[in-house]
């Protein structure tokens, strides 16, 4: 697992807001918002892997697609700092500059079935942008793309094959080389292994440190699988109701955890001994909904140890340590 050493950060993302209106009525009047995703802050160092974990429908995707401006951001600020040159706001480059930059930033697809276009073979999928990029000429786009699928572990002949020719595994390692084709420097990986069987994510897993060590890239890694976390990781974000609860290094996360949501994630968690014992911390009623999440903490409502001021403000986020923050009224 790499540890990354300080220093300027490959992106840095503050404030990040992204709203989805509701509008009802013959006048198609906004009546409220669907808050996916309010107020998330956090930075990814170079070759570092940040994992982003919670439950399904908490922001997790759609944070990954607003940061790369595949969904345009309601606020917020995304900072980039290239290999050369100043550092950049992607939320505010013209649309001209935007293209150039989305070289370096690249993202991995969850459903290796919907995100290839079957009417393509495999060499015009991963070769498109080599050609759109004019990194290499028609001439020379066979050879890249037979490099580029042997690396990711695939015949060089399957450049001239379609999706469903391939399996699922098969396909997210497309996927894999299509993200690569550009030599990014940040990849976006959107659960990209929980389509696939449980021996092909330990196949693909390998797969993504292999290429990051060898390509310098570092992820921002969308999971809910704890053990897949756990595995890739150096820090790892818990997301609840589209905030961040706690934010720390895997090791931090996982041996001292502090928010009681992040503690009720571990304990669910099943172990592989059938001795070891196990403390399920039980949470009551279902996930409020994005569109009016309750006033203070949005996880008080579910919480087993709030209290009376946990709805009344959301807690600000609290030092554990230098590289462990908290947002919980009870941590000390």
């Amino acid at each position: 697992m790499n540890t990354p050493a300080a220093g300027t950060p490959l992106i840095e993302v503050s404030g990040l807001k992204k709203y989805f209106p509701v509008k009802r009525g013959v006048l198609a009047r906004h009546v409220a918002d669907v808050k996916a995703v309010d107020g998330v802050s956090f930075v990814i160092q170079p070759q570092e892997t940040l994992s982003l974990v919670g439950e399904s429908g908490c922001g997790k995707t759609t944070c990954g697609r607003t940061l790369l401006r595949l969904l345009e951001p309601t606020a917020g600020s995304v900072r980039y700092s290239p290999e050369k040159g100043p550092a950049l706001d992607l939320f505010s480059l013209p649309r001209a500059e935007m293209r150039r930059v989305r070289r370096d930033l690249q993202i991995i697809f969850q459903d290796p079935y919907s995100s290839l276009n079957p009417r393509m073979t495999v060499g015009n999928i991963v070769g498109e942008a080599l050609l759109v990029h004019k990194i290499c000429t028609k001439h020379d786009v066979a050879d890249t793309v037979a490099d580029l699928l042997v690396r990711v572990g695939l015949h060089a002949d399957s450049r001239n094959r379609f999706p469903h020719e391939f399996s699922g595994g098969q396909r997210q390692r497309v996927g894999i080389a299509r993200a690569l084709a550009l030599g990014p420097r940040l990849v976006v990986c959107d659960e990209a292994v929980s389509a696939l069987d449980v021996s092909i994510q330990a196949q693909v897993l390998n797969l993504l440190k292999d290429l990051q060590e060898e390509f310098k890239l570092g992820y921002l890694f969308i999971a809910h699988d704890l053990s897949v976390v756990r595995y890739l990781s150096d820090r790892i974000a818990v997301m609840y109701l589209g905030r961040i609860v706690e934010i720390g290094t895997t090791a931090e996360i996982f041996e001292n955890p502090q928010h009681p949501y992040t503690q009720a994630l571990l304990s669910a968690v099943p172990h592989a001994d059938p001795g070891a014992k196990s403390c399920r911390v039980p949470l009551s009623g279902d996930v409020p909904s994005p569109m009016n999440p309750p006033a203070g903490c949005h996880f008080a409502p579910r919480c087993p140890v709030s209290e009376a001021r946990c709805t009344q403000s959301y807690p600000e986020h609290r030092s554990a340590s230098e590289t462990h923050r908290v947002a919980c009224h009870l941590f000390d």
